[in-house]
């Protein structure tokens, strides 16, 4: 075959491969409608990281400019029910006349209902300004209107006017979201305080008077458990972050059993076995010394003989699996059952102290499938299971400051 000719066909082929390759791809990315629905949703989810604080001037600045994009108008302002808290829009006089949002979005914080500002309301003097009307909707948290959307166009139209609504929707949502994690983070730290509060007073009185026993005839067992019960208080009453490593957990509980076993002597004994590998794993604060302290309150306290509590912490992959065992008395299956759906006479007469507070900690933290799983049956025993994911989001351990050398 003539070069030439050979070179024309290579051509030929190179060309249809091409467009086939192009037919492919653009198949795989859908229809043009398909594309634009991407689009919206893309930048949608830029914006939502920034809402989920609230209504805030950082979280504003960081938002308005992807809620410009999805409207496509000149310009875009969020405000509160004070202030403007940012805006986007294109070079001066625009970003002059979107300062003026707290004013435009007035009547919107007082009604309650989207506004349109015609021509002579919003124009600019400017005859460059591509500022013509301006649609304001408003932002809302449950009932309450706390700000407001305000869109900045040439030209009002139904469309622009309901996806201004539809926006301002969605940012509300969002509002809404970030008020619905606050209010968790609230009752997490309220039920943690509940917890600190439940600290058995017996359990103080009884440690106290344990040490008390010592001090006499082995000063030096009483002065090294005075300061296991000082450590004890001090990390459990402690102020800060609402997680901690299990390595700080167990510590802890450590020094909870040290003192229990200087009351019940030979009649508790301890089984510890801990995987290197989930220590660091950050979980919610008191979350296993609690179900130790049921362990050895209700098995312990309502048996006869010898109890052990065994305490394991095994790396399941993606998780940790942390278990505590006795073998002491064990409760009644509905009882128990009760006290987790939040009767606390039923977990009083079952042995379930604690039980129902880590169970809706684990379970607001990481999700209903990491609840607490109880498995007893009178004189048969506890034993308590709960699974933690190695990492999650806005899980971080708080740092626990060491106690201060021993003086010698």
């Amino acid at each position: 075959m003539d070069p030439t000719a050979l070179l024309a066909v290579l051509a030929v082929l190179v060309a249809l491969s091409g467009a086939l390759y192009l037919i492919r791809h653009r198949r795989d990315l859908g229809t043009s409608a398909d594309r634009a629905t991407f689009d919206t949703l893309h930048t949608a989810s830029l914006a939502a990281p920034a809402l989920r604080s609230g209504l805030t001037a950082p979280g504003a600045e960081r938002a308005v400019k992807h809620l410009r994009t999805l409207l496509g108008t000149a310009a875009v302002a969020l405000t509160d029910r004070e202030q403007l808290l940012a805006s986007d829009g294109e070079p001066h006089p625009v970003h002059q006349h979107a300062a003026c949002a707290p004013t435009d979005a007035s009547r919107v914080l007082a009604e309650g209902r989207t506004v349109i500002l015609s021509a002579r309301e919003v124009a600019c003097t400017s005859p460059e300004c591509p500022v013509r009307v301006a649609v304001a909707s408003p932002v809302v948290d449950g009932d309450a209107v706390v700000g407001a959307l305000v869109a900045y166009g040439r030209e009002s139209s139904a469309h622009l006017v309901r996806a201004v609504e539809e926006v301002a929707r969605w940012v509300s949502a969002q509002v809404e979201l970030a008020s619905a994690d606050a209010a968790r983070t609230q009752l997490i730290e309220a039920e943690l305080r509940a917890l600190r509060a439940q600290i058995s007073p017996h359990f103080v009185y009884n440690s106290l008077s344990a040490i008390a026993s010592f001090v006499r005839t082995d000063p030096e067992r009483a002065r090294d458990l005075l300061l296991e019960f000082a450590d004890f208080t001090r990390y459990a009453l402690r102020r800060g972050g609402e997680f901690a490593t299990l390595s700080d957990e167990l510590r802890n509980t450590e020094r909870y059993l040290v003192l229990e076993q200087a009351r019940f002597g030979e009649r508790l004994r301890l089984s510890l076995r801990v995987a290197p590998e989930v220590l660091p794993i950050a979980v919610p604060f008191l979350v296993v010394q609690p179900l130790v302290e049921n362990a050895v309150r209700h098995g312990l306290e309502n048996a006869a003989g010898v109890v052990t509590v065994s305490i394991s912490a095994t790396d399941g992959g993606p998780v940790a699996v942390i278990c505590i065992e006795d073998d002491g008395a064990g409760a009644d299956p509905e009882l128990v059952r009760a006290a987790l759906g939040g009767d606390d006479a039923a977990g009083a007469r079952g042995g379930a102290v604690g039980l129902a507070n880590v169970d809706a900690r684990l379970r607001q933290v990481y999700g209903d499938q990491y609840g607490l799983v109880v498995e007893t049956a009178p004189d048969a025993g506890t034993k308590v299971t709960f699974r933690v994911p190695k990492f999650a989001p806005g899980v971080r351990a708080e740092p626990v400051r060491a106690r201060p050398a021993r003086p010698a």
